[in-house]
């Protein structure tokens, strides 16, 4: 590998791939090497980073064998089939994965699983540093409120994102399941109409939120008698998801191998 790590950004059009692009060329540990969309793109052959006013000569690309033939570290966070086609070309080429991308089917998930036997992958519903603390703290707060308090996760997201519940709200919900000792697919329950009788005592709510702008929010709540409690995080930037990547980015840098996640990269294990 080079001295810094050469990165391609695949979905580089859409919101998140210009953040992240925006982070690679401010970090002085990174390199922009290639930026992917799909062969139909209007924005092939133009610079990656004309939207920024400072044009960075990586032009948009949709060859993925090329571009990874000149990376150390893809970055992805697009859909689920285009993620698991990068994926065996990263696996062609030996190249690193950070994978941002939710919506996974439990094949889907496997075949990640399978891919991290020979590259390195951080796959993680959610890169912010703040969100991965607050995994921790829900882990934590789960312990000690478990008994007496009913869970419900709260999300919200704009208007063009694909798939509800959110990966994040998921993990949340996993994570306070394992917590206190139940598995998330037992005792969930992903909305509510009508006549539903009495709130059983181990369920885990899911409400879902979708409109305008809103760049992701999440709140996971304990309610139990005469208080809340309330663990919130709201992201104001889609920065923190990249910045994020990038720490990932460089925890594979001494890998060649393993399936990992943001508290992984984090230490929080």
């Amino acid at each position: 590998m080079s001295e810094r790590i050469r990165y391609a950004i695949a979905g580089c059009t859409g919101r998140m791939g210009r953040t992240l692009i925006e982070a690679v060329l401010n970090d002085e540990q990174s390199e922009l090497v290639a930026a992917l969309e799909h062969p139909a793109s209007p924005e092939l052959g133009k610079d990656a980073a004309q939207f920024l006013g400072a044009p960075c000569s990586v032009l948009i690309e949709s060859d993925i064998d090329a571009a990874l033939a000149k990376a150390d570290c893809l970055i992805d966070f697009t859909r689920p089939e285009g993620t698991l086609a990068h994926l065996e070309v990263c696996r062609r080429h030996g190249v690193h994965i950070a994978v941002g991308t939710t919506g996974f089917s439990v094949e889907g998930k496997r075949a990640i699983a399978d891919a991290a036997q020979e590259i390195p992958v951080v796959f993680a519903p959610n890169m912010a540093v703040g969100v991965n603390a607050v995994f921790k703290l829900l882990d934590v707060a789960a312990r000690i409120l478990n008994q007496g308090y009913d869970i419900e996760v709260i999300e919200a997201h704009h208007r063009h994102k694909v798939d509800a519940p959110s990966g994040t709200a998921l993990r949340m919900g996993e994570v306070v399941a394992a917590a206190l000792g139940r598995d998330l697919a037992d005792c969930a329950v992903y909305g509510r109409e009508g006549h539903t009788g009495e709130r059983p005592e181990t369920q885990i709510g899911f409400s879902t939120i979708r409109g305008g702008d809103i760049v992701g929010d999440h709140t996971v709540l304990f309610a139990g008698t005469g208080e809340r409690i309330e663990i919130t995080h709201k992201s104001a930037s889609r920065m923190s998801y990249a910045l994020g990547a990038l720490r990932a980015g460089r925890f594979m840098r001494e890998r060649k191998n393993g399936l990992y996640d943001m508290q992984d990269v984090l230490g929080l294990r």
